[in-house]
C-alpha cells in the first residue's frame, strides 16, 4: 500500500498534468497541512494564509520558502523527518524575497493558492482542494487521536462550569482544555439561557450563565480540524427541551446514517429535509446552515440543496442540524462500511438513541445535566 506521501504525490502529478501545470505553491494553511502531513506554518490564528509556503513539483520534490525570521523554526521544528528543504529570504527587502522565489521558481509553469509573494502566479485551479477530500491511513489515524482528544477536552471543560460564570469564562475553560489536550482551537463558540435559542452562531460574551449553555468548538491537530457542539444543564430538562433534543438526535442520526460514499450532498441533504419534516421541525433547516464535509478545513464544501457534489469513501463530514434551543455536532468519518463518530462521546457522557426515519438508530450525544 502506497504511503501517504506517494498517495499525496500521485494525486498531486496527476492533477498538475490535468491542468498543465509543472508545480504548485501552497501557502494556505489547509495546503501546507495537507502536503506535509500535518505540519503547521500558522502564527496569527484568524488568517487562513500561513508564514511559510511549500513549492511542491511534479518531480516529487518539494521546498519550503520562508522568511529570516520563520526558516529557523519550519527547518528546526516543523519540517523536521519530511526531507523538505528550506530557502530563507529577508522578512523586509520586497525585491529581494520575489528574486528568491523567482530563482526557486525557474522557467516553470507555478500556479498558487494566494498571493503571498506579489508575483504573477496564474491561481491554483479550484479542484486542488479535492485532492485533501479522502483520507489516507495515515491521516485517518491522526484524526482518530485529534477526535478523541477534542471529545475528552470538550467534555472535561463542560464539567468544569459552575452557574455564575460568564460565557467568555467558559470560552476560556473550553481553549484551555484543546490547548491542554495539545489542539489549535479555531473556532470557539457559547451561548447560554436567553442567548441559546435566538443565535446560531452565538460568540461568547460577558453574560453570566444560569440554567443552560451550549460549547462548541472546531479544533485542529495535524492539520486535521474536529467539529463538536455539547450542552449542559443545572437543572433537569422540561419536557419540551426534552422532546427538541430527541427530535435534534433522530435528525442528526437520519443525517449521518445518509453519509455514504457515492452519493451527493444534495441527495444527503433531502433525507435531512425529511428528518426535519418528520420530527416536527419541517423548513427548520434554512434557519442555519447544516454542516457537510471537513477535514483540513472546519467546511471543505458546505451541503446545500441540490448539490452535485458527491461524499468519498474515508472523507470526514461535521453535520451541525439544529432547532431553537437544540443542536447535535460530531465529526464522523464517511467509509464504504459506514460511519464512524471520531468525536464520539466517553461512556461517561450521557446519551440518547437518534432514530433514524429508515429504523435504523445512533447514539448521540445528550445534555449533561450537572449535580
Amino acid at each position: 500500500m502506497p504511503t501517504e506521501p506517494e498517495t499525496k504525490s500521485q494525486r498531486l502529478s496527476a492533477f498538475l498534468d490535468r491542468h498543465g501545470l509543472d508545480g504548485a505553491l501552497l501557502t494556505l494553511r489547509s495546503n501546507f497541512a495537507w502536503i506535509t502531513g500535518g505540519r503547521d506554518n500558522h502564527i496569527a490564528n484568524n488568517s487562513p494564509v500561513g508564514v511559510a509556503s511549500i513549492l511542491a513539483t511534479k518531480d516529487g520534490n518539494r521546498l519550503c520558502l520562508a522568511n529570516r525570521i520563520e526558516a529557523p523554526r519550519m527547518s528546526g521544528e516543523e519540517l523536521v523527518g519530511t526531507g523538505i528543504e528550506t530557502v530563507e529570504f529577508s522578512w523586509h527587502d520586497h525585491d529581494s524575497r520575489q528574486r528568491a522565489v523567482r530563482e526557486v521558481i525557474g522557467g516553470r509553469k507555478i500556479a498558487a493558492d494566494s498571493e503571498t509573494f506579489g508575483l504573477p502566479l496564474p491561481h491554483l485551479p479550484g479542484d486542488f482542494n479535492e485532492l485533501r477530500w479522502s483520507l489516507t491511513p495515515e491521516e485517518i489515524e491522526r484524526y482518530r487521536d485529534g477526535g478523541r482528544r477534542a471529545a475528552a477536552a470538550m467534555e472535561r471543560a463542560c464539567r468544569a462550569i459552575t452557574p455564575g460564570i460568564s460565557e467568555h469564562e467558559a470560552a476560556g475553560l473550553l481553549d484551555h482544555e484543546m490547548h491542554a489536550a495539545e489542539m489549535n482551537p479555531l473556532v470557539t463558540l457559547v451561548s447560554s439561557d436567553e442567548r441559546l435559542p435566538r443565535y446560531r452562531h452565538p460568540i461568547p460574551t460577558a453574560r453570566k450563565i444560569r440554567n443552560y449553555v451550549m460549547l462548541v468548538t472546531c479544533a485542529e491537530r495535524g492539520g486535521l480540524i474536529s467539529c463538536l457542539t455539547r450542552f449542559v444543564r443545572f437543572a433537569p430538562p422540561t419536557a419540551e427541551e426534552r422532546a427538541k433534543q430527541q427530535a435534534i438526535a433522530n435528525i442528526d442520526a437520519a443525517v449521518n446514517l445518509a453519509t455514504r460514499p457515492g452519493r451527493t450532498l444534495g441527495e444527503i441533504f433531502d433525507d435531512l429535509r425529511r428528518a426535519y419534516a418528520a420530527n416536527g421541525h419541517d423548513g427548520e433547516w434554512e434557519n442555519h446552515h447544516q454542516g457537510g464535509s471537513c477535514g483540513y478545513q472546519p467546511r471543505d464544501v458546505v451541503a446545500v440543496p441540490g448539490s452535485g457534489v458527491r461524499a468519498l469513501a474515508n472523507q470526514a463530514f461535521a453535520w451541525n442540524p439544529s432547532i431553537v434551543g437544540a443542536k447535535c455536532e460530531d465529526t464522523v468519518l464517511c467509509t464504504d462500511a459506514g460511519i464512524e463518530v471520531l468525536t464520539a462521546h466517553s461512556a461517561q457522557w450521557p446519551t440518547t438513541t437518534g432514530q433514524a426515519g429508515n429504523g435504523q438508530t445512533l447514539r448521540r450525544a445528550d445534555v449533561l445535566v450537572a449535580a
